[in-house]
């Protein structure tokens, strides 16, 4: 007889959100690894996050997908089910930002910001969350921010997005926890992203950012992963509405 690891992830299937780069493509890779099939959304093509996936042996399937509408998220729920079986695990990982001072910042941008990070967030999970207490059982895990946390300079649409983030997980995961269905988030702190570029672009933003990261460096995707795998096992079964940082120690300084 062999021990499962409680972190073992085979005959599961994930949908994540935004997993053609960066974050999104760190977490598919680790829930693959685990032994997850995956669904990866996204706007642009999925070459290199499936390039990744290979080695790893399970099934895959892609959806192309804009979550700045509400439109495609049905759809999503309804095509992993048809295409892989079921749902297990979701992770709302698709985020945009914008940036400019808050006495200039624009209606356009907010409400682009805002449908994406948080609407359609909402929304997929909820339509994810009616699959997964009707089969009693499910991980829902959102992928907030230090800005969850923190007030930020020239992001104002992205900070109230992740603040709300936060507070939609906390909300599902009392409505859901008794349903069987773990909702929690992950806040990334500072990450080689697309996101970040700018910053890591500016001296003196990137300088300043360096100088508080305990850690002395900023994040690689591929160091969400683990977070990511502990969130939709059976490790974090009795876990609910948590904001994990994965920081680098910022949030500790």
């Amino acid at each position: 007889m062999t021990d499962t690891s409680p972190f073992d992830l085979g005959g599961k299937v994930a949908l994540i959100t935004g997993a053609n780069t960066g974050i999104g493509q760190g977490i598919a890779v680790a829930l693959a690894a685990a032994g997850a099939d995956v669904v990866l959304v996204g706007r642009s093509a999925m070459d290199e996050t499936r390039a990744l996936l290979a080695p790893h042996g399970t099934r895959v399937h892609e959806i192309r997908a804009d979550l700045s509408s509400t439109a495609p998220l049905a759809g999503l729920v309804g095509e992993t089910v048809a295409t892989l079986g079921g749902l297990d695990i979701l992770v709302n990982n698709a985020g945009i930002i914008r940036r400019a001072d808050a006495v200039d910042y624009s209606e356009a941008d907010w409400d682009a910001v805002m449908d994406t990070n948080l609407k359609s967030l909402f929304f997929l999970s909820q339509a994810a969350g009616r699959h997964m207490i009707a089969q009693g059982a499910g991980k829902i895990v959102n992928i907030a921010s230090l800005l969850s946390f923190q007030g930020g300079i020239r992001i104002p649409a992205y900070t109230a997005s992740k603040s709300g983030v936060a507070g939609l997980t906390r909300l599902l995961a009392c409505e859901w926890a008794a349903k069987g269905v773990n909702v929690n988030a992950i806040a990334p702190g500072y990450f080689v992203t697309n996101n970040t570029e700018a910053l890591r672009a500016d001296p003196d933003r990137n300088g300043a950012i360096l100088g508080r990261i305990p850690a002395g460096r900023w994040g690689k995707p591929a160091e969400i992963g683990g977070a990511a795998v502990f969130l939709a096992s059976g490790a974090s079964d009795y876990i609910n509405g948590v904001v994990l940082p994965v920081d680098g120690g910022w949030l500790a300084r």
